[in-house]
């Protein structure tokens, strides 16, 4: 059997009409660091990829059949094809059935269409049903678009798997599999989530097939199932990549999402294809126009990364315990503090960081990919249920991960890539999303060594987004971090 979900209350805003978060990165550039990530020791098995050649997504050349999108959004659609699209300005607008609109309504309890869903589900369920590629911001709604159109291309009837929604963690599935039992409650469709087998599990040859009408999981496991003829493929509507750029990036999960790709293909042509993330730069942009044929598309234009709903700040400390004072002293000792997240490089110095807010008392957890699944999916369910304030973690949450009480996060390390030591620029931004989700105040603190690196490190961060990170000129100045908090708003006047 897969793992089982307990259901608990998640992501979604109560209202999904809200101020999106941070915006994308366009730029980074391409490395051949393996990423390692929630499903690393499901499948050893890759399947070479031929290079391909660029082919840059033109919109300029598509102006005449851009979508008219909602009053002030920042959102650009460019549609492929002759078919008309309408935004969404209410739920009652797509045609849903009752089931689905109770479950918007009552268990989501959400009011009316966020300015990604008002755009991206018609586009989504409107036939011929054209592949779609989606980039927006972190906290935006992304999840209630791939979710409501699977569920709303469902038939209940037919006992079999329709569609199939694939993560790049256990966590980001867990969490996908959750929105979706919620919102299709009064539904009758059923889901099953396929993630690394915890112990007690049946191997993928000798367990049932999948009878569910939804699957959502990791790729190696996913591709397991396949080949093993446990995942039937020949009713298969829709295929969602959740955190796409990942799922299709060389250091990322690029080989598995392919093989999946094609034998889905072999059995079924006629599929669609959902590609949605928060990120996606040049190299995934191009490799997505030349693997996913003539797409919709919908990105988000160019601004800062800044907003005024998440304030982020610099601290220059002289040594490495300095940063556990800091977060210890300061950081955690002021401000209406809701939910911390406190993002590290290795387990070592979580290790460390948890050890220190223990002792003073905090109700602290912490979740590193070196962890047994059962431990990771207890962790992340007591933060969820708010039964911890403190969460530290390495980027296993970086992406996707939503806690609408989060309004604090520290980079106790600053994201760069394993091999070369750059800026990580798509994790940094990922990581920023985790605070103020849906608009709600928030403030990013990242903590850096005064040793010449961190600092060139951040400097190129904050180049590379046009963003100016104010500096705490003192590390331990109570009053200067009064003043941040009460800047970003958690910290009354």
């Amino acid at each position: 059997m897969a793992d089982t979900v307990e259901k608990v209350p998640t992501v979604e805003s109560s209202t999904s009409s809200s101020v999106e978060a941070p915006i994308t990165a366009e730029k980074t550039e391409p490395t051949t660091e393996k990423t390692k990530w929630g499903d690393v020791e499901d499948d050893d098995e890759e399947e070479a990829v031929s290079e391909l050649n660029s082919l840059t997504i033109k919109e300029e050349e598509k102006l005449d059949s851009v979508l008219e999108e909602p009053e002030d959004s920042n959102i650009k659609a460019v549609t492929s094809g002759d078919t008309p699209y309408t935004s969404a300005s209410r739920f009652e607008d797509l045609n849903l059935s009752p089931e689905l609109m109770k479950g918007l309504y009552v268990e989501m309890k959400f009011e009316k269409p966020s300015k990604i869903q008002a755009i991206s589900l018609p586009m989504i369920m409107t036939p011929p049903h054209k592949h779609l590629i989606a980039q927006a911001h972190n906290g935006s709604g992304k999840t209630t678009c791939f979710v409501l159109g699977m569920l709303s291309r469902v038939d209940p009837t037919l006992h079999q798997p329709q569609a199939l929604c694939i993560c790049p963690t256990r966590e980001l599935a867990n969490q996908n599999m959750d929105v979706l039992q919620r919102m299709g409650k009064f539904t009758g469709i059923t889901a099953e989530l396929a993630v690394p087998e915890t112990r007690g599990g049946a191997p993928a040859p000798r367990r049932a097939a999948v009878t569910a009408h939804v699957v959502i999981g990791t790729p190696g496991t996913l591709k397991r199932w396949m080949s093993f003829k446990k995942l039937g493929l020949d009713h298969l509507k829709i295929l969602v990549f959740d955190e796409a750029d990942h799922m299709l990036a060389t250091d990322g999960f690029r080989d598995d999402s392919l093989k999946i790709m094609k034998d889905i293909g072999r059995v079924n042509p006629n599929f669609q294809v959902l590609l949605f993330s928060a990120t996606f730069n040049e190299t995934v942009k191009d490799f997505v126009a030349r693997t996913v044929k003539d797409p919709n598309q919908l990105f988000v234009k160019r601004e800062d990364l800044a907003l005024d709903s998440v304030k982020q700040f610099k601290v220059l400390c002289p040594k490495e315990q300095n940063k556990i004072e800091v977060i210890k002293d300061q950081i955690m000792e002021l401000g209406d503090i809701g939910q911390t997240i406190i993002f590290v490089k290795t387990k070592v110095s979580a290790n460390k960081v948890h050890k220190a807010l223990a002792e003073m008392g905090y109700d602290v957890t912490s979740v590193h990919g070196s962890m047994s699944e059962v431990d990771r999916d207890k962790i992340v369910k007591e933060f969820k249920d708010c039964l911890t304030q403190v969460l530290i973690a390495t980027d296993v949450i970086a992406r996707g991960f939503d806690q609408q009480r989060v309004n604090l996060v520290v980079n106790y390390n600053l994201p760069t890539k394993y091999e070369t030591g750059e800026p990580d620029y798509e994790v940094y931004l990922h990581r920023v999303g985790r605070a103020g989700r849906f608009g709600r105040k928030g403030a990013v603190f990242n903590l850096l060594l005064d040793d010449g690196w961190d600092k060139e490190v951040m400097e190129k961060i904050e180049k590379y987004f046009g963003a100016n990170v104010k500096e705490i000129k003192s590390w331990n100045s109570e009053d200067e971090y009064k003043g941040a908090l009460k800047e970003a708003g958690l910290l009354d006047e």
